[in-house]
């Protein structure tokens, strides 16, 4: 959840944390911080708010000297937001600062063991209580820094990402990392540490991954990576596959609207080079490579949350239909603990865009030691659940900042179809003609998104007329229910409306009830198999005086007699057509959002990654 950004060179810190804190604010930003060690003056500024707050209440006179230094964009959970929760934490004898990000779950025992040694405490957050008992295990044993935070850790029960410092030591920043993620860059004679990439491109391109359970000891000039039993381990170094310009706004009013219109080129990266119509070939290395486990899996389970979890489901149908495999999809917050039956052989496959979801993480962990066979469907390259699959494959979407997500979605869904059609093909329960299709279709994709985005004013106009509303009811059938549950999401993400999705069968076992004058229904209607039976949920709606807003494809003569209002698609073959349907919705949620005057690409309560519990 939070950002955490640390630099330690010859460059002055202030400037390259700040910075560093603003392309991480989407990780948190209920409050900022930051620590700056200059020789050995410890100067920590923190503010409740956004890193903009921060900075103004830094008035010209503070000290912002210092070639080392800590910052912190915070994603509450122990304590409200306020000035005095927030990161940068100070020991009791203000040597040492400390950010962390993650949850320690057994802090209340030790914040009791503190206590009544004499301890007090400044805030109510679990971190204070770490840092503490770090500087006492330090003191009680005359040891040094990284011994003491290698005990602590071996005690301590949660999941942290750690940046430390002491005043007696302005050479060195210690870092460790349990379940968050942790990202060191190399540059000459300095390094830089951060959640995730984004502060970091700028610098260098050079950049480790820490891995769970690793101890980073970082001076200008060098980088030491120990494990908890204080043995080195060699730091393996990954080139970054990142351009600066994607994770600016390039000219866009919000990082969301820019992802949304990325797509088309976004979609076309994940089949380039993968994708070959007039071939007649499919190429997915981390499917061909496993063929043999996946033709012998008697099920897969894809396991994923929010807006990964809905690829999840349309993935349900396509392997099913096309493969003929026994398909459950898990939230994995629940899968991990359910004592689900995992058997040898049994495919999990993991969804997830930063690859660091921590629930995704602990459910495959498990999953794992029960002799699963993981695939990885991940945005971030190098990311935890990417070096913990055995298989998988990059959606090559980009850098996703917006806390909603939708270039991220589409991506998804391209790579789990041709997951799909792929095994199909191996297992023989697809003919050519229909494969062939099929790819075609797929290839169609990105110009289709194109069309879409091409003009958005009658969508804009759209989220006028509704704006108002305090509730909202996506309806789709088959291949579009997964895409009416990803529309309520991301219109309840970004406008805090109250909306649900529901399978458009289900409208009378319940949901009809609710339906009146003032309730906006939005069916993903296009053509498909079931195109008919949507017609008459449609007509029941509009009888029952819902205000109805269709997804139609385009040329349907039907479905504009009878809505209030239409967003027209390009047609599209129902396997396929997820991908071009959610974009209307995903511009339907923005447009409402910024009407209602909300920051759509830092929605209240939410963050982009989301590493606790």
């Amino acid at each position: 959840m939070c950002g955490i950004v640390g630099y330690i060179g010859p460059r002055q810190a202030y400037p390259v944390v700040i910075k560093g804190l603003k392309r991480l604010e989407y990780r948190g930003y209920d409050s900022a911080g930051i620590a700056l060690l200059n020789q050995q003056q410890l100067n920590v500024y923190k503010k409740k708010g956004k890193v903009a707050d921060l900075e103004d209440s830094i008035v010209a006179t503070s000290d912002l000297g210092g070639h080392i230094a800590i910052g912190h964009t915070r994603w509450a959970t122990h304590g409200e937001p306020s000035d005095r929760n927030s990161h940068p934490h100070v020991s009791k004898s203000g040597q040492l600062a400390m950010i962390h990000n993650g949850i320690i779950e057994n802090y209340a025992p030790i914040k009791e063991e503190l206590l009544q040694k004499g301890y007090e405490f400044k805030s109510d957050t679990d971190t204070e209580v770490l840092l503490n008992f770090i500087e006492e295990i330090r003191v009680k044993n005359e040891c040094s820094l990284e011994e003491a935070l290698r005990i602590a850790l071996k005690r301590i029960v949660g999941a942290y990402c750690i940046l430390l410092v002491d005043v007696n030591d302005p050479d060195t920043i210690l870092a460790a990392r349990k379940g968050s993620p942790l990202v060191i860059g190399i540059g000459k004679d300095e390094h830089f540490l951060a959640s995730d990439a984004s502060p970091i491109i700028e610098y260098t391109k050079e950049v480790v991954y820490v891995n769970d359970y690793q101890i980073a000891i970082v001076k200008r000039d060098e980088l030491v990576l120990k494990n908890l039993g204080n043995e080195k381990e060699t730091p393996f170094i990954t080139k970054l596959d990142m351009e600066l310009a994607a994770i600016e706004k390039g000219g866009y009013d919000h990082f969301m609207l820019k992802e949304i219109h990325e797509q088309p080129a976004t979609i076309a990266d994940c089949l380039r080079g993968r994708l070959q119509v007039e071939h007649s070939h499919l190429k997915l290395a981390g499917v061909e490579n496993n063929l043999d486990k996946l033709l012998a899996a008697k099920r897969f389970i894809m396991v994923a949350c929010g807006t990964s979890w809905h690829a999840g489901l349309v993935a349900e149908y396509l392997i099913e239909e096309l493969c003929r495999i026994p398909v459950e999809v898990e939230y994995a917050s629940e899968f991990r603990y359910r004592n689900p039956i995992i058997e040898p052989g049994d495919v999990i496959i993991a969804i997830s865009q930063s690859g660091e979801t921590a629930d995704t993480l602990v459910a495959l962990e498990n999953a794992k030691e029960k002799g699963a066979f993981i695939f990885g469907v991940v945005n971030s390259v190098g990311s935890s659940i990417a070096r913990l699959s055995h298989a998988g494959a990059y959606t090559h979407s980009g850098p996703e900042i917006g806390v909603a997500s939708t270039k991220a979605f589409t991506g998804q869904l391209a790579v789990l179809t041709m997951m799909a059609l792929k095994i199909a093909q191996a297992k023989g329960t697809i003919d050519e003609a229909r494969f062939d299709q099929l790819l075609g279709e797929l290839a169609a994709v990105p110009d289709k998104v194109a069309a879409i985005l091409k003009d958005s004013s009658n969508i804009e106009r759209i989220a006028a007329k509704y704006k108002d509303a305090s509730d909202f009811l996506f309806l789709g059938r088959g291949y579009n229910f997964p895409v009416a549950l990803e529309g309520a999401l991301k219109l309840k993400e970004i406008s805090y409306i109250h909306a649900e999705g529901y399978p458009a069968a289900e409208m009378k076992h319940g949901p009809i009830a609710l339906v009146d004058e003032h309730l906006p229904v939005v069916f993903v209607a296009t053509r498909d198999r079931f195109y008919e039976k949507i017609v008459s949920n449609v007509q029941e709606i509009k009888a029952r005086k819902g205000k109805v807003i269709c997804i139609a494809s385009e040329g349907d003569r039907v479905i504009p007699g009878m809505a209030d209002d239409t967003i027209f698609v390009p047609d599209a073959d129902e396997l396929i057509g997820p991908m071009i349907s959610v974009v209307p919705l995903q511009l339907l949620s923005y447009f409402v959002g910024v009407l209602k005057g909300y920051d759509v690409d830092k929605p209240r309560n939410l963050a982009k990654s989301v590493t606790v519990e």
